[in-house]
């Protein structure tokens, strides 16, 4: 098939991107690339705003079978300090991805929305994806106004579109400098000799999903119609003061992190029921979190080499 990452560049999308060219499909990316291109190789990288006028001469070029929408503004504290701006790429550019998309003829869209930003502090966890929907940042909110929009466009259009629901991922080619991951920036700081600040008492709780396990629940997800989202993560929970206490032996360094103001308005405790995606698809996570963070630590060894 002919299919379009946008975001393709970046951390999550990159390796989506990645798993479609390796899985012998035609792979094209649509992306601004505000920092490090992380472009697979062989895959041809569009530089343009999905929230600009550019988008449409991509879909007219490209004519894709399927677009998989990964580009967003990820980090929840910019869109706490900007809504608007926010909401520019993450409701506005996914509005114009799916009109493009059903304008040229996609046969199916899939949408990476978020779990973590989405439930509010839950009642009880696991998180299901029939509870209630509580997002506590406009990060949270836009994200669930792009699944409206893709549930929307498959009602009155037909369009097939595809909602995942991602935990915290995490693995290579993640940024700590432009992406909220706390995998990264600890593994960083710990490799360069600097204490990690965990904000907080290190007691949240977290889905930790590992990035190649994410790029292959969207190859599972492809030519099927799934009109429920799904989460993609590990089903279990583990704490920030756990990660710390991990990578700390994985990249042997005795700085013990140090301890800033907690966020205000973050969740403390969630992490995800993943029975939907494995009764449904057949797909689960495959790469522990050891293992995952062994992958990640020596990613960015080499990188720092």
């Amino acid at each position: 098939m002919r299919i379009l990452v946008t975001g393709g560049a970046g951390f999550i999308g990159s390796h989506v991107a990645e798993a479609y060219r390796a899985a012998g499909h035609h792979v094209a990316v649509v992306d601004i690339v505000t920092g490090e291109d992380r472009t697979p190789p062989g895959v041809r990288c569009h530089r343009v705003d999905i929230a600009g006028d550019g988008l449409a001469a991509v879909f007219e070029e490209e004519r894709p079978d399927v677009v998989s929408h990964h580009a967003a503004q990820a980090n929840v504290r910019r869109s706490l300090a900007d809504p608007a701006g926010d909401a520019v790429t993450n409701v506005l550019g996914t509005l114009r991805v799916l009109d493009l998309a059903h304008r040229h003829g996609a046969g199916q869209v899939i949408f990476s929305s978020t779990a973590g930003a989405l439930y509010g502090e839950p009642r009880t966890v696991p998180v299901r994806e029939d509870d209630p929907i509580l997002p506590t940042s406009p990060y949270g909110l836009h994200k669930y106004l792009g699944e409206q929009y893709m549930a929307y466009y498959r009602r009155m259009h037909g369009l097939n579109t595809t909602v995942l629901r991602y935990g915290n991922v995490y693995g290579p080619r993640q940024d700590p400098s432009t992406e909220a991951g706390v995998v990264a920036i600890f593994t960083q700081a710990m490799l360069g000799g600097r204490r990690p600040v965990i904000f907080g008492d290190g007691t949240q709780v977290r889905d930790f999903v590992y990035v190649g396990d994410v790029a292959d629940a969207n190859l599972h997800v492809l030519g099927r119609s799934l009109p429920e989202p799904m989460h993609v993560g590990s089903g279990v929970g583990t704490s920030v003061n756990e990660i710390a206490d991990r990578l700390r032996a994985l990249t042997g360094t005795d700085a013990a992190p140090e301890h800033g103001p907690a966020i205000p308005g973050e969740v403390h405790r969630i992490y995800l029921d993943v029975n939907r995606i494995r009764d449904v698809l057949g797909w689960q996570p495959r790469v522990s979190l050891e293992e995952g963070l062994r992958r990640t630590v020596e990613w960015f060894s080499r990188r720092a080499e």
